[in-house]
């Protein structure tokens, strides 16, 4: 009995060392396989970023070596962007091409996004295409009335204007002979003959541009005639004219494309209304300092200062200035030096007071990309392109900031078994009985 349990205690113990000797042996191999493992991609790595001369082989031809990870990235990122700046520059060289019809186009958008509302409540009493037609002609009114306003205060004012202009260069005359510089009506007529030749040599060398010129007024026509019709098209038949644009697209894409647009539309017309408004804010209270002033043409500078304010930050400003000039051509510094600061006083109530208020989160564009809208516009397509650049930039940022908060939709997985193939013989689970 005692040999028999001795027996069973040396075997368990011998068994329970052997097994212990066994998940030793266990770990040591795991632990060798895991460090050849590290080792084998250490090497990897490494041999991967090495630098590897150019050789040749036995035949004497050069092996291609393996570029190293950096260079490969670098390479990827820049012919990606220069075709994406060659795509850019296709895009650039077409508006400009067609230029004559591209911004009609988008000027007749404006007015469209301006004119909807206007055009909503007609159509409650009266067909659409009606209410945008009577929308155009009253437009077309509106237009003429303030042209013809405008051009009798300049006919009525501009002699008056002229005689302070020569008063004025007498005065000038004047200081000129009695002031520090002693400048002779001889040496000043001389000036003053110089200038008028190289005026006139300037007029004569431009003889040859009267082709130019006729070609001009012919684009300013057509461009007139295309921003009429499209206004009316746009009023009239926008929806339709959206659906069709939307079908373009592939059906996967047509939800995502149709609330886009919308977006874009909600922000272009908020913008535009924003802008009205605040330039004709513009155009009043620079209006009014120019009245109390007591300076010409009034009306003229008001009108003047309400087209240049479509131009965000500079625009008003830069057509302020007019009113300055008349200032000091008028009523002399001191006046102009009052004129100046009224201007600057309707910029910051503008700025800090209409802008935040009327534009809003929704159509907000950061300056540093008003500025650089700006200067693309000018470039592409003059002071027109500044006038439709910032708009379209809202837009855009509008459709940017719509899709990066929109979800992709939910792709659907099927489920079901897959369909058999048909065939001559049985189908699978036929037979088996």
């Amino acid at each position: 009995m005692g040999f028999s349990l001795k027996s069973w205690r040396a075997e368990r113990a011998l068994k329970a060392e052997l097994s212990q000797q066994e998940d030793s042996r266990h770990e040591r191999e795991l632990a060798a396989r895991l460090r050849a493992q590290w080792e084998e991609g250490r090497a990897a790595r490494r041999e991967s970023l090495e630098i590897k001369e150019i050789s040749a082989d036995a035949s004497g031809e050069q092996r291609p070596v393996k570029v190293p990870y950096g260079v490969d990235l670098a390479a990827a990122w820049s012919w990606r962007f220069l075709v994406i700046a060659a795509a850019l520059g296709v895009v650039l060289y077409l508006l400009d091409l067609f230029m004559i019809v591209f911004l009609p186009l988008a000027i007749a958008l404006f007015i469209a996004a301006l004119c909807e509302p206007l055009v909503g409540r007609l159509t409650r009493v009266m067909p659409r295409k009606v209410a945008a037609l009577l929308v155009v002609i009253f437009g077309l009114i509106f237009v003429g009335g303030l042209a013809t306003f405008v051009g009798t205060q300049v006919s009525t004012g501009f002699s008056g204007l002229s005689k302070q202009v020569v008063a004025g260069i007498d005065q000038i005359r004047v200081w000129l002979r009695t002031g520090p510089l002693h400048i002779t009506d001889k040496e000043f007529n001389q000036a003053i003959a110089k200038v008028q030749e190289m005026i006139s040599e300037s007029s004569t060398a431009n003889i040859g541009q009267v082709t130019e010129v006729g070609t001009a007024v012919g684009h300013t026509v057509a461009g007139a005639f295309i921003i009429l019709f499209a206004s009316y098209f746009f009023m009239a038949d926008g929806a339709l004219i959206w659906s069709w644009l939307v079908r373009l697209f592939p059906k996967a894409g047509r939800l995502r494309a149709d609330s886009s647009g919308k977006v874009a539309w909600r922000s272009l017309t908020q913008f535009v209304r924003a802008t009205v408004l605040v330039a004709a804010t513009d155009a009043i209270g620079i209006a009014i300092i120019a009245a109390i002033l007591g300076l010409p043409l009034v009306g003229a500078i008001g009108v003047l200062v309400f087209l240049g304010a479509f131009v965000p930050m500079i625009g008003a400003f830069v057509s302020g200035t007019v009113a300055v000039l008349v200032a000091l051509v008028a009523q002399g510094p001191v006046v102009a030096l009052i004129m100046f600061g009224g201007v600057i006083l309707v910029q910051q109530i503008e700025a800090h007071v209409l802008q935040p208020f009327l534009m809003g989160r929704f159509v907000s564009v950061h300056p540093l990309g008003v500025i650089i809208a700006i200067t693309i516009g000018v470039l592409v397509a003059g002071i027109p392109g500044a006038l439709v650049a910032v708009p379209l930039v809202a837009s855009l940022n509008a459709v940017v900031v719509h899709l990066a908060d929109t979800p992709l939709p939910p792709v659907e997985v099927d489920d079901s078994p897959p369909a058999q193939p048909n065939a001559t013989g049985p189908a699978l689970g036929e037979g088996d009985d």
